[in-house]
């Protein structure tokens, strides 16, 4: 049975994305920060040996120890890890004028440098096996920009730019590297957002409505199945046609 790393666990494309793993088999590894419940109540959702191929672990970004540990507790469990999903990020809705070093650096560790800690603690394993599979989730903003959004675009930007470089760096050990870009999706993220905003987005879309964490998820294990064993280095947009 393989087993999935998924960060960033307890969102609304997170729980997405352990609910799709979970329904495919897989072992579950998810990581929250600050919000525990939505994955423990998950958990708590399943039954029998289903129950116990859900394993949570707090990992904040921006705590060294916190990763160290919480890495340390895997490897008791998981001799080795198949697919890694980062997809821990957090947001920021501000003129870049007014965004402060510390909330430039936060962005980056959370967005960037968590995909990095993460990918190079287990890479070493992947390598040596021949076998392994990383989906890095961005954002449309990380490949055209959003004002008042700057330093996000920007932390986004950069996850682009390292997902394609690694997939040709460790292609060679059969190692696929591919990353995901949505667009407005029903999040607690974009909660934010007026009825008025959302009514705009949606006209602006050649859908006509914002998409589901569910429809991520589908697209993220499809990078991670079979189906997709041709595929690397790619960055795929999913927005309901909002960038075209």
């Amino acid at each position: 049975m393989k087993t999935v790393l998924i960060t960033g666990a307890s969102g609304g494309i997170g729980i997405a994305t352990v609910k799709k793993f979970m329904s495919e088999g897989y072992f579950v590894i998810a990581t929250y920060n600050s919000s525990p419940q939505p994955l423990k109540e998950l958990r708590e959702s399943y039954k029998g040996d289903d129950y116990y191929r859900l394993f949570t672990v707090e990992m904040d970004f921006e705590n060294e120890k916190s990763v160290d540990l919480a890495f340390e507790e895997i490897k008791k469990s998981f001799k080795h890890i198949d697919v890694v999903v980062n997809n821990a990020g957090k947001s920021l809705n501000k003129l870049i004028t007014e965004t402060s070093e510390s909330e430039w650096n936060s962005l980056l560790s959370v967005n960037v440098k968590s995909a990095f800690t993460v990918n190079n603690k287990v890479l070493p394993t992947m390598i040596e096996r021949k076998s392994g599979n990383i989906i890095n989730v961005s954002s449309i903003w990380g490949k055209q920009g959003a004002s008042m959004e700057v330093a996000y675009s920007a932390s986004k930007s950069a996850l682009i730019g390292y997902t394609r470089a690694l997939a040709k760096e460790v292609g060679v050990s059969g190692i696929r590297v591919n990353c995901v870009c949505p667009g407005v999706i029903a999040t607690k993220m974009n909660a934010k957002l007026s009825r008025e905003d959302i009514e705009n987005l949606c006209e602006e879309t050649p859908l006509k409505r914002i998409g589901t964490p569910q429809e991520v998820a589908e697209l993220i294990y499809f990078l991670a199945s079979e189906k997709a064993s041709f595929i690397t280095g790619e960055c795929i947009t999913i927005d309901g046609g909002l960038t075209l």
